[in-house]
């Protein structure tokens, strides 16, 4: 059974973004997956470890971790043998626990994985022609409420962790075989000198923070595990392929462009105060033209790096021709460098909503792209895996844990 409460919320549309602590170890060994490198240098100190050999050690463990994607100390053949058990010791290289792994006939891979104090999440990779998009997941959970999104009839258990998040990451590259390929040789030397590491034929070329939970009120942490994913001695991806999706909490936007840098996309779903009220209910705590503001306020954001506004279609909620004409209205009196990704709504078991027709949709986009705006619509993927925009929540709340773990044995024994 799972160890930790339920995150206390004190409303309904405004919870407290609360950082969490890292549950330690029942073994008392430290994770070393989502800490920077100074923080490893740190820790090796700790552990009694010279400044100079703690500096070299950590280098050396932090490309063993993510240019390689290596879990045990003992495959670390740079590091002296005598090191290599001194580590394991005392430090420990995770990944969340993968409970089940879904394919799709259309190729969307789903996974549920459990934290190691036993609590669910998923994350997707997307394939497509052209680039790979993993949709990572923020929190155990969500506290919006937005009513047409099943993960949001969840309720909040937890933010996820710094690791939590890039092992997500960590996963998809060990599930997907693509760890670069290359030499550890010249460590020790100058930058210039290093081997230079190769990853040919990336499947996975971006990430999309739009799993399950709102990021900004996870911010610390997403934060500091986008921050290893962008880093050209960790996971080096570059920012432009990663995008940060929000519901709208205003007051973290302008952090998340100074201090993280990503693209911005914005779960918009409605241009009536009535309608985006009633679908996402943190609208009656940020309303539509403050978040515009925030949004044509977004450090970085220019024609080059648009702003995405993702828009959910649902007949006869918000797919009108004037819903469209004023989203364009809106956009245009923000000024703002924007493209509209239209999404058509993806059911799930007791649901009012229902998906916009293919004729509705196509009539909505006509008009926000004879306005001036991108209005491209979403080929729906995984929907048969519940994979989709909008459809994940956890499996665990659909099955028991012990039929679960029943399934778990018998595909071991089988």
């Amino acid at each position: 059974m799972a160890d930790t409460a339920l995150m206390t919320i004190p409303g309904l549309v405004d919870p407290v973004p609360a950082s969490r602590d890292i549950t330690p170890r029942a073994d008392g060994r430290v994770d070393l997956i989502g800490l920077p490198r100074p923080r490893i240098r740190e820790l090796f100190e700790e552990a009694g470890l010279d400044a100079r050999q703690a500096k070299l050690r950590a280098k050396q463990v932090f490309h063993w971790l993510y240019h390689r994607g290596v879990t045990d100390f003992a495959a670390m053949t740079d590091i002296a043998k005598p090191m290599r058990p001194w580590l394991a010791e005392r430090f420990v290289i995770g990944r969340p626990q993968v409970v089940e792994a879904q394919h799709s006939v259309d190729g969307t891979r789903k996974w549920l994985l459990r934290t190691a104090d036993g609590h669910d999440f998923e994350m997707v990779f997307i394939p497509d022609e052209t680039r790979g998009t993993l949709c990572v997941s923020s929190q155990v959970g969500c506290t919006l409420n937005c009513t047409f999104c099943h993960t949001g009839t969840m309720k909040l258990v937890r933010n996820l962790t710094p690791g939590e998040i890039v092992g997500q990451v960590m996963l998809a590259r060990d599930a997907l075989g693509e760890w670069p390929r290359g030499t550890m040789a010249g460590l020790d030397e100058v930058e210039e000198d290093r081997g230079h590491y190769t990853a040919d034929g990336r499947l996975l070329t971006n990430i999309v923070m739009m799993g399950m939970g709102e990021p900004l009120y996870n911010f610390d942490h997403v934060r500091d595990a986008l921050c290893l994913v962008m880093d050209g001695d960790g996971l080096a991806l570059s920012k432009r392929r990663i995008t940060l999706s929000t519901s709208g909490v205003v007051p973290m936007m302008e952090r998340c462009g100074e201090e993280i840098g990503v693209n911005l996309a914005v779960s918009l779903h409605g241009v009536r105060k009535e309608v985006r009220d009633e679908l996402v209910p943190l609208n009656r705590k940020y309303g539509i033209e403050e978040l515009l503001q925030a949004c044509a306020d977004y450090p970085g954001a220019s024609n080059a790096r648009r702003i995405t506004f993702e828009y959910v279609m649902i007949r006869d909620k918000n797919d009108s021709d004037e819903d469209a004409r004023e989203l364009v209205r809106l956009l245009k009196q923000f000024n703002l460098p924007a493209k509209v990704n239209l999404i058509p709504f993806n059911p799930w078991p007791g649901t009012s909503y229902e998906c916009s027709s293919p004729e509705r949709i196509r009539r909505f986009s006509e008009i926000v792209f004879e306005g001036g705006f991108s209005a491209p619509v979403r080929t729906p993927r995984g929907r048969d895996i519940d994979a989709a925009c909008g459809q994940l929540k956890t499996a665990a709340e659909k099955k028991s844990r012990a039929q679960r773990d029943r399934e778990a044995a018998a595909a071991a024994n089988g």
